[in-house]
């Protein structure tokens, strides 16, 4: 067999086995803590961010790439739908967020993929785990909080957005010295996480799962050069 389709079904192998984990392990936090909906979705919602590094990492092609995440996109809405994977979907809010998350993805990986896979991580990964502990931390602890175009919003989840999004390009910065890329300064990058977390709260809809990918995917790669 052809070694570059081995190394491909490969790593689509590996994808795979890591999205079943993340979704096994938010049925199982589903099961286990009925009462907090929002859990099992914030579990996929950071445990998809890291199969951006994982196919840079296993070098995913573009052809295999791009399709996987038109795929997974139409799955997340026909699952919005039809709540086939209710643990994916928080149906207390209707939101289209899953859906958006998908989008920002594919169109990420249209866009950069593969030559320019940290602009594709810095978006994905600022949404996955800066938007995540947002909606982890802000419910849980005590803090102003207001409302805006009809969603809630607090100073901890608001805090917990930034300083998250801007430890992932922090990490990315680094791993991009490392792989001789060009990366973002310290100051550019402090404005993408400030502008994520000013993104974040427009959230109407879930459509911060677009804006928020995308514009920190753009500005990663505006300002690596």
């Amino acid at each position: 067999m052809n070694p570059v389709l081995i190394q491909q079904l490969t790593g689509i192998a590996v994808v795979l086995l890591w999205l079943a984990v993340v979704v096994g392990t938010a049925l199982a936090v589903r099961h286990r803590f009925p009462d907090q909906r929002e859990w099992s979705r914030k579990v996929v919602h950071i445990g998809t961010g890291p199969v951006v590094l994982l196919a840079w990492w296993l070098g995913i092609a573009r052809w295999v790439a791009l399709p996987a995440a038109v795929a997974v996109t139409l799955a997340t809405a026909l699952n919005h739908r039809f709540r086939l994977l209710p643990a994916v979907e928080d149906v207390d809010r209707h939101s289209y967020g899953t859906v958006a998350y998908g989008a920002s993805i594919a169109i990420l990986l249209a866009l950069f993929w593969p030559q320019q896979p940290l602009a594709v991580a810095a978006g994905v990964l600022v949404m996955a785990i800066g938007d995540g502990l947002a909606g982890l931390v802000g419910p849980q602890l005590r803090s102003p909080r207001w409302r805006l175009l009809g969603q809630g919003k607090s100073l901890a989840g608001t805090l917990a957005m930034t300083g998250g999004a801007l430890a992932v390009l922090i990490l990315l910065q680094l791993l991009a010295q490392s792989q001789g890329f060009d990366a973002p300064a310290w100051p550019q990058l402090i404005a993408i996480a400030l502008l994520a977390t000013a993104l974040e709260q427009a959230s109407s809809f879930g459509i911060d799962n677009l804006t928020v990918p995308l514009s920190a995917g753009l500005l990663w790669q505006h300002w690596a050069h």
